[in-house]
């Protein structure tokens, strides 16, 4: 059963190696963050999933690498502890997930990754939650995702006016754990949106589902145009 779940944005950016001088400005939404995933901790879960969203699904066991390498940063980070996988290296999402966990020192439960195709359906989402939420007594989940990628003119998607009542409406059912605000969630008007997050956050509503959690948005906000949510549910 699922017995706690933080939410977090996924941009690389929330890396200060990779966001250089402009780190300052994420930094409440890394301070939220890290609020968030030392509830995780608190929950005392059997098993910690890590999902985030990836061009194809795909399963990361403990030690999966992952490289800031392609945004100009030689730093490696590692999804908990375990053997060195050398097949495929963790996506940008996991590895900032793995960044997070790394900077709390995340020691508590064993870590798997999780890859959520973007153009998964709403029901293969939720079913994979409810895969996840019945694989122990106690499951946390981390979910990376990001919101709208197109609130201002030079955000990467530009402006599209749909984007803030999508991003008001995730951000709403986020802070309250409403998970069937979030099935319902619009997979093509995401995807028009770029808003990352939907599968992810479809897949902790199928994990939520009869669980009685109850949720808090810790933080949100657009910088650079895109939508960033913080939540916490236990």
């Amino acid at each position: 059963m699922l017995v706690a779940a933080a939410v977090c944005p996924s941009p690389p950016l929330l890396v200060p190696e990779v966001a250089t001088g402009a780190a300052p400005e994420l930094d409440a939404a890394r301070a939220a963050c890290a609020d968030a995933v030392g509830l995780l901790a608190a929950s005392r879960p059997d098993r910690l999933y890590v999902v985030g969203p990836a061009e194809e699904g795909g399963v990361y066991p403990a030690g999966a690498q992952g490289s800031f390498a392609g945004f100009g940063v030689d730093l490696s980070v590692r999804l908990g502890e375990g053997p060195r996988p050398t097949d495929r290296p963790l996506p940008t999402p996991l590895a900032v997930a793995a960044w997070l966990l790394a900077r709390v020192a995340w020691a508590d439960a064993p870590i798997e990754g999780r890859a959520v195709a973007a153009a998964a359906t709403p029901d293969v989402c939720a079913g994979l939650g409810r895969e996840l939420a019945g694989s122990a007594e106690r499951v946390a989940l981390l979910v990376m995702g990001d919101g709208s990628a197109c609130r201002t003119v030079k955000a990467p998607g530009y402006l599209d006016e749909r984007a803030a009542g999508f991003d008001a409406e995730a951000a709403r059912a986020l802070g309250a754990a409403d998970t069937t605000a979030l099935l319902a969630l619009d997979a093509g008007l995401a995807a028009e949106l770029k808003a990352a997050g939907r599968a992810p956050w479809q897949v902790l509503a199928g994990a939520a589902e009869g669980a009685g959690l109850d949720g808090r948005l810790l933080f949100e906000d657009a910088p650079y145009g895109v939508g960033y949510f913080v939540a916490a549910w236990s």
